[in-house]
């Protein structure tokens, strides 16, 4: 297996990278992700993680096999590899969990797409981002060029994508391509504290709330006002939307779990152990 998914009676679904190797991603790998991706949706999973085991998150695609592909053949494997990636990554946007990165090492490519698609990303310090594609003589894919501007702005976007400069955790951070930065040894234990909270939390609030945000940079005022007080009518009636209300008046925690059809059985734990290691590979 080069990705594992493994869901917990939270609903917190663990997907991981494990195939070595910098994670680069193959047309299994991408089929994978895919299918892991799917039992996300399938378990009704209420927050998702996505990790790499290892020294780097993801360096992006596999060179190797690209390189041993020629002519229509490559052309065809390459459509393989992104129609799997891509479809993975529509059904996460899809969702109503929050999706939260945790990476570490060298992002690059793909990896970066899987970075910036993120609701919530955590880099360890030594992380770094460069988007490489340009530098083969390819052009993005995994939704960078949609998703990298709308984080970072065009201007800083196309830096990045004509330029292919490596960017340090701390500009990361300060551009906006990720959200905070943690320390190498806490990055595991910060990103999965941050999805087991959000795994907790009002499912269908952040499934509305994520759609707003994305839907907001092509919509005008008026008719996103409109779209903001239509959702939050149907919130405020909604078993969660009551139950955040009466948690609150009573001074007690919210149980948002259980104002939502209960999910099938989790699936049997992939990669139990720690993804970071202490001596990675």
């Amino acid at each position: 297996m080069r990705v594992t998914i493994e869901v917990d009676g939270d609903g917190l679904a663990r997907v991981e990278m494990c195939r070595g190797a910098g994670n680069a991603i193959d047309l299994t790998t991408a089929r994978e992700m895919l299918d892991a991706v799917r039992e996300c949706e399938a378990t009704r999973a209420r927050a998702v993680l996505l990790t790499g085991r290892g020294r780097s998150f993801c360096v992006g695609g596999d060179l190797k096999e690209f390189a041993a592909l020629s002519g229509e053949r490559l052309a065809g494997h390459l459509t393989d590899v992104t129609d799997a990636l891509h479809e993975a990554l529509r059904i996460l946007a899809a969702l109503d969990a929050p999706l939260v990165v945790a990476a570490q090492g060298a992002v690059a490519g793909a990896g970066l797409g899987l970075v910036t698609a993120a609701d919530v990303s955590l880099a360890a310090t030594d992380a770094s981002f460069t988007a490489a594609y340009t530098a083969i003589g390819y052009t993005p894919d995994a939704g960078v060029s949609w998703s990298l501007p709308r984080l970072v702005g065009p201007r800083r976007a196309l830096d990045l994508l004509l330029t292919n400069r490596r960017v340090p955790a701390a500009e990361a951070l300060e551009m906006g391509l990720v959200s905070r930065i943690v320390a190498p040894g806490r990055l595991y234990e910060e990103a999965v504290e941050t999805a087991r909270a959000l795994a907790r939390g009002a499912t269908g609030a952040y499934g509305v709330t994520r759609r707003l945000v994305r839907r907001a940079l092509s919509a005008g005022l008026d008719e996103h006002l409109d779209a903001e007080a239509r959702h939050l009518a149907a919130a405020a009636v909604s078993a969660q939307g009551r139950e955040g209300v009466a948690a609150f008046l009573a001074g007690r925690r919210p149980d948002f779990a259980r104002q939502e059809p209960a999910r099938p059985d989790p699936p049997p734990p992939g990669c139990a152990r720690p993804i970071f290691d202490s001596n990675p590979t």
